[in-house]
């Protein structure tokens, strides 16, 4: 790359090395070339590199170890899901802003094995809600949720491409949220979910199938959530207590945290 003539030399190296790994030439964790290197590639001394690398590691995009040299940062944002939260929520923590699209919104019958799950009558009719869920106008998953009538009304009227469920049932009905069941496996896109995701039918996705409780255990919703592999992964850490032995199988969880990829 030959460098141009008016602007700083260490910012057009700096923002050469921001391309490609904006482009995804330098994967996340990828050790980027030696300062010795880039001072041969771009022809400038060590110090208009190591200014260059600063800048990029001031930007949150690079990490340096002593002796080991420079590596591309994952920038993906880290919050707790031992905490019952929801979408919006997450994003916030994430430091992303969620919004949501409607998709679908109707009564409709249900298989037997869902209205058991909510506690219900095999003929009764349910709430059926499908949304594409973005963070930062990216779309990041997909849900499609299943409600009893009587709290499916609760949400008609409002605004559910900002407000969730939990807080329209939570703020406007003291309706808390106790608890949430969790199922969490992989599978591959329908057309239906692919064409919203903006993925290819088939691609692996991450899918989270939730109950959701309040008070006495009542059923509020079940919930399908798919989400894009490319947007988010899972990470945990379990804790051992001082004194056990692994063997004890006493390694209760600490933290459950889902990583969302904000380029």
């Amino acid at each position: 790359m030959m460098l141009k003539e008016g602007i700083p030399r260490h910012e057009q190296i700096s923002n050469w090395i921001r391309d490609k790994i904006e482009s995804g030439d330098y994967k996340i964790d990828e050790k980027l070339p030696s300062e010795n290197e880039f001072k041969e590639q771009f022809e400038v001394s060590r110090v208009t590199v190591r200014r260059a690398l600063q800048t990029l590691q001031n930007e949150d995009l690079i990490y340096r170890c002593q002796g080991l040299g420079s590596f591309v940062k994952d920038n993906r944002s880290h919050q707790t899901l031992v905490q019952l939260t929801d979408f919006v929520e997450d994003m916030r923590r994430a430091g992303m802003e969620a919004s949501s699209t409607v998709i679908r919104m109707e009564p409709t019958n249900v298989s037997e094995y869902i209205t058991s799950l909510l506690k219900l009558d095999a003929d009764k009719t349910v709430l059926r809600l499908d949304r594409l869920r973005m963070g930062d106008g990216k779309p990041i998953a997909f849900d499609i949720t299943w409600l009893p009538m009587f709290y499916g009304q609760l949400i008609e009227g409002y605004d559910l491409t900002k407000k969730t469920i939990y807080g329209i049932l939570e703020q406007d009905y003291d309706i808390p949220i106790e608890k949430g069941c969790y199922r969490i496996e992989a599978e591959n896109a329908t057309d239906y979910v692919a064409t919203h995701l903006g993925i290819n039918e088939g691609d692996a996705l991450l899918l989270i199938d939730r109950l959701s409780l309040t008070v006495g255990e009542k059923p509020i919703y079940y919930q399908k959530r798919y989400y894009r592999t490319d947007c988010m992964v899972y990470e945990l850490m379990a804790e051992r207590k001082p004194g056990t032995k692994t063997s004890d199988g006493n390694m209760p969880l600490k933290e459950f945290a889902p990583v969302f990829n904000k380029e």
